[in-house]
């Protein structure tokens, strides 16, 4: 999967919605929450309540899972696009994301 796909897969979540919050980074929000960074080469993704659940990926693909910078910690991991992770782990890893934030999100912001 490439940056557009994975983008435009991101952008078909219900409520999902384009930012460039820093100069032309791309990020995947809902509900005025980040669920994907899609800038440069890979994605940042929530991937586990903390980084213990996160790193159980990064343990199963050392060469293109890395904790997020700064917000490595709270669960969140960068993916490379280079075809390590499968297709469609990729898509469930973005599900989770998605998943995860609308979770957190109030009632009245939630998507239908």
């Amino acid at each position: 999967m490439n940056h557009d796909e994975l983008a435009a897969y991101c952008l078909a979540k219900p409520g999902a919605q384009p930012d460039t919050p820093w100069e032309n980074d791309l990020v995947a929000k809902v509900g005025g929450k980040i669920f994907a960074f899609l800038g440069g080469e890979g994605v940042g993704l929530k991937c586990g309540r903390d980084a213990d659940e996160a790193g159980e990926l990064r343990l199963r693909y050392p060469e293109a899972v890395t904790p997020s910078a700064y917000i490595g910690r709270f669960g969140w991991n960068r993916v490379l696009l280079d075809g390590t992770v499968p297709d469609d782990e990729l898509e469930e890893l973005v599900d989770g994301s998605y998943d995860a934030v609308v979770a957190k999100l109030p009632k009245r912001l939630r998507p239908a």
